[in-house]
Formats: C-alpha cells, sequence, structure tokens
C-alpha cells in the first residue's frame, strides 16, 4: 500500500494521532488512504507459507514480486510494520524502508477498516479466513518448533519413573503372595524377573520337578529349585489362586519389557536433541535435569550454581531457614562423575561438573551443530581433575612439599587375633646349654655384688672398733655404755638390713647363700670385744 502524501508529512501537519485523524477522516466519507494493489492467496496453505517465511525475517517470492512491480514505480518509502522484515527488503531489494510508532498506529487504523478498503469481502468471511489461518499457523508451530520437541523426554522420563514404583509394587506383590505357596523360591532365585518368568513357566510347584528351566537358570540352581520344591514348607493353594499369581506375573513381564524399550527411545531423544549433556552426565540425570526445569531452553537460563543443587530446593530453603550449610548437589549427584570420587571431593567435583553441563546445555539449546565433541572433550578434562584431586591425597610429607609418595604394595592386615599355643606350656623353651649359661652369668653378678659387701662391712668394723678402744680408755658407767652400745648396734643392724635388701633375689635354687652376721659382746672384766662370725649356708 502507498499514499499520495508522505507518512512523516501525515504526522506532522495534523496536531492530533494519526489513528484518530484516520477514523475521523473515515467516518466523513474522505479517506486519505487509497488501495493500490491487491493480491489474493489460492489456499491457506500459501498464506501458511508466506506468514512462517515472514516470521522467520524471509522474503516471498510472490511478495518479492509485487514489491518490485509497484514500489520501484511510485519511488517513495515504504512503511513497515515489523522492522526486522524492513531490514531484509532494504538489504535484498535496496528499497528505503521507515518503521516508527506513527507507522503502526497507521497499520492499526488500516487493519480495523480493512472490509472497506477491500471491495467484495464480507466481515464474516474475512473473520473466518483469519481464524483458520490462526489454528494452521499454531498447528505448525506446535508440530515443528524446536522449543516444543523435548516435551518428549519429559513426558518419557516421567513415566519412567513411573514404570519403576509400579514394577517394585507388583513384584512385591508378586513374592509375597507366591510366597505362601513355595516361599523358598524367593530367596534362591533373587532377580525379579527371572522369578516371574520361572513362575510363569511352572506355575505349581509340583510342576517343577518334570519342568525344564536350563533356558532361565544355571544347572546349579535349577537342582536346588527342584529340591527345596520337594521339601517346601508353603501351604497348598487352589487352581484359581495360581491364574491369579500368573497372570500377575504377565504384567510383570510386559512392564519390564515396554520399560526397557522405554529406556531405548529416551536414550535415542537425548542422543539427538542433547547430545553433549548426554556424554556430560547420561541420560537419565540430563533428562530429569530438563524434566525440572520444563525445557532446554529454560534449563540453559539457569546458572550453573543453580544447577548443581537442582533437584535439593526443599534442603536449600530449610538450610537457609535454620542457618546451616547448604547443599552441595541435587540431581547431579547422581551422575556417574561424582558417583565414583570419594566423599570429600563429591562437593568440589559436582561445581565442576555443574559448571560445563551449563556450558553443554547452551550449546545443544542455541548451537547449529549436533555433534558431542564439546561434551567428550569437557568430560576427558574433569575426568583429568579428578584424576589430580585423588592422587593429592597420597602426596608424600617433605621438604618441599611436593613430592609424590612411592605406591607400596596393597597387603592385607587381618585384625582376626591367631591363639599362640606355645603359652600352653610350663617347660622352658631354651637349650639346657643355654639355660647353664645364663646361670653361670647370674653366678658372677651375685659374686661381685657379695665382694662389695664384704668390703662395706670391714670398713665398719674398723670403725667400730676404734670407738671401743675410746671408749675403753674413758672410764664410763657400764649403764651409759650399754645404751651407747645398744644404739650403735641397732644403727648397724639397720645398715645391714639396707645392704641386703639393695641386693636382687636370686632365683636359681643351686647357689648357696651365705649371710655375714657380725655380732660382738663386751666383756666387762677384759674391756676388750670379741667378734663371733656366724655362717649360713
Amino acid at each position: 500500500m502507498s499514499s499520495d502524501r508522505k507518512v512523516s508529512f501525515i504526522g506532522i501537519c495534523f496536531g492530533d494521532s494519526p489513528i484518530r485523524l484516520f477514523l475521523n477522516m473515515w467516518r466523513l466519507q474522505k479517506p486519505f488512504v487509497k488501495l493500490k494493489h491487491f493480491e489474493k492467496f489460492q489456499d491457506t496453505a500459501e498464506a501458511l507459507a508466506a506468514f512462517t517465511a515472514l516470521m522467520e525475517g524471509k522474503i516471498n517470492k510472490q511478495l518479492k514480486k509485487v514489491l518490485k512491480k509497484i514500489v520501484k514505480e511510485a519511488h517513495e518509502p515504504l512503511a513497515v510494520a515489523d522492522a526486522k522484515l524492513g531490514g531484509v527488503i532494504k538489504e535484498k531489494l535496496n528499497l528505503s524502508c521507515i518503521h516508527s510508532p506513527v507507522v503502526n498506529e497507521l497499520m492499526r487504523g488500516i487493519r480495523s477498516q480493512m472490509d472497506g478498503l477491500i471491495p467484495g469481502v464480507e466481515p464474516r468471511e474475512m473473520a473466518a479466513m483469519c481464524l483458520g489461518l490462526a489454528h494452521s499457523l499454531s498447528r505448525y508451530r506446535l508440530k515443528f518448533s524446536a522449543d516444543k520437541v523435548d516435551t518428549m523426554i519429559v513426558q518419557a522420563i516421567s513415566l519412567l519413573d513411573d514404570l519403576d514404583k509400579e514394577l517394585n509394587n507388583y513384584i512385591m506383590r508378586c513374592r509375597e503372595w507366591y510366597g505362601w505357596h513355595f516361599p523358598e523360591l524367593g530367596k534362591i532365585i533373587s532377580d525379579n524377573l527371572t522369578y516371574c518368568k520361572c513362575l510363569q513357566k511352572v506355575g505349581d510347584r509340583k510342576n517343577y520337578a518334570s519342568a525344564k528351566l536350563s533356558e532361565l537358570l544355571p544347572e546349579e540352581v535349577e537342582a536346588e529349585v527342584k529340591a527345596a520344591a520337594e521339601i517346601s514348607m508353603g501351604t497348598e493353594v487352589s487352581e484359581e489362586d495360581i491364574c491369579n499369581i500368573l497372570h500377575l506375573c504377565t504384567q510383570v513381564i510386559e512392564i519390564s519389557e515396554y520399560r526397557t524399550q522405554l529406556y531405548e527411545y529416551l536414550q535415542n531423544r537425548m542422543m539427538a536433541i542433547a547430545p553433549n549433556v548426554t556424554v556430560m552426565v547420561g541420560e537419565l540425570v540430563g533428562a530429569r535435569l530438563i524434566a525440572h526445569a520444563g525445557s532446554l531452553l529454560n534449563l540453559a537460563k539457569h546458572a550453573a550454581s543453580t544447577v548443581q543443587i537442582l533437584g535439593a530446593e526443599k534442603a536449600l530453603f530449610r538450610a537457609l531457614k535454620s542457618r546451616r550449610d547448604t547443599p552441595k548437589y541435587g540431581l547431579i549427584y547422581h551422575a556417574s562423575l561424582v558417583g565414583q570420587t570419594s566423599p570429600k571431593h563429591k562437593g568440589k567435583i559436582s561445581r565442576m561438573l555443574a559448571a560445563k553441563t551449563v556450558l553443554a546445555i547452551r550449546y545443544d539449546a542455541f548451537g547449529e551443530d549436533s555433534s558431542s565433541a564439546m561434551g567428550v572433550e569437557n568430560r576427558a578434562k574433569l575426568e583429568a581433575r579428578l584424576r589430580t584431586l585423588e592422587d593429592r591425597g597420597i602426596r608424600k610429607i617433605s621438604g618441599t612439599g611436593k613430592a609424590l609418595a612411592k605406591a607400596e604394595k596393597y597387603e592385607h592386615k587381618s585384625e582376626v587375633k591367631t591363639y599362640d599355643p606355645s603359652g600352653d606350656s610350663t617347660l622352658p623353651t631354651f637349650s639346657k646349654k643355654r639355660r647353664i649359661e645364663q646361670v653361670d652369668k647370674e653366678d658372677e653378678v651375685i659374686e661381685k655384688k657379695a665382694k662389695k659387701a664384704k668390703v662395706k662391712i670391714k670398713v665398719e668394723e674398723e670403725v667400730v672398733e676404734e670407738e671401743v678402744e675410746e671408749e675403753g680408755v674413758q672410764v664410763v658407767e657400764e649403764q651409759e655404755t650399754s645404751v651407747k652400745k645398744k644404739k650403735k648396734k641397732d644403727k648397724k643392724k639397720h645398715i645391714k638390713e639396707e645392704l641386703l635388701s639393695e641386693e636382687e633375689p636370686c632365683t636359681s635354687t643351686a647357689i648357696a647363700v651365705c649371710l655375714f652376721l657380725i655380732t660382738y659382746t663386751v666383756v666387762p672384766w677384759t674391756g676388750f670385744p670379741h667378734f663371733i662370725l656366724l655362717c649360713m649356708a
């Protein structure tokens, strides 16, 4: 469409807004905008193709022909409602375009009076055509929009979790129900799917003796099952009960097979939509992250710190409320890289994994390339960093602090103490020759100590003799001398007892111990001491 006057002149010439001016002039039957050219679409599909091309910023072939034929002849600027479309037209066709608030108000006026501008079209037909085109456009956007493809992943992972819960409930009920009839089978066969298949194939425990279970069980387990069936302590059940149990087993087997099929479908969808995220954290964790955020684009808007604790919101707010430590990981804890890390490094690895995972999410959401090279490279870096952290734990403390410890061969040291039978015998464990040598050494030590004791006693005797001689020279009463002598005797006895107590006791019974007791008596008529030597063997 074009006008006889320029758009800028219309906005300046009149003080009122263009939309009010347009409506007022139209009511007065004096329109200043007239239809220059009208091009009709053949069907709704052609209109939908033209509209989607305009949404993507592209020019349709039919629109390009009209612009070349009419606008170039007018030599006037073109008013457009979309600035992006105006830029494409200026780039492709070299036409000057105008986009401003004045143009937007003018477009509103034209749309409101479209029935009067296009002759031969009734308002009802125009409304029906607009409604049909809107429905077609909505279906097209839902079908081909890249934003809505991850909806299948959200539904698949939710269904997978529901199937796991239902399978656990069904299998628990099946084991408990059939356990009344054959309780020993549950202890022998631990795999749930194998348990249900054996039950479905045999049914009553009386049939186990003639049944062939080699396709499901190894020979040893099969023989054990048959032996347990003959001596089972279970109760007898009717055929109707067995039929209901077998029907439940059929349901468990079918749900297990569908669960396997759904898991393969989820793997393929994740590798097609988010290959780098799948390489980093796995398909299950990646799908749960997308489901928790709502879509891949919403997940790409989150920061790395948010992705790290995504799924642990309750623990986070509880920690903030109670002023305790916040959680270090959420759904990302189930990733393989975090699982194979030691407990003290899990927080650090989860933080680094979240940072790399956010890069992979944004690359998958906004990138045009569908390869997983970036994810493989980042995962290799994380694994190298993990090995570095684990090796740092065995680093040897040295002067520089950089030397690595020598990895010694691992030897299992059992804490179980063994019984020592050597304590049962009271006989000496050493040889006779060694015992004789030990006794000789003990004799030499005792003789040396005895000689030292003799020397000390002789010195004390000389001192006592000198004192007695001095006492003989002086004339002292017999009572006083006797008291002094008794005191001296007590001191000597005390000294001798100390000397004897210092000697080590001898355990050998073959050595004679001599105790030298020296006493003296004073004869009053002579005044000289007499020494008596008592030798005791």
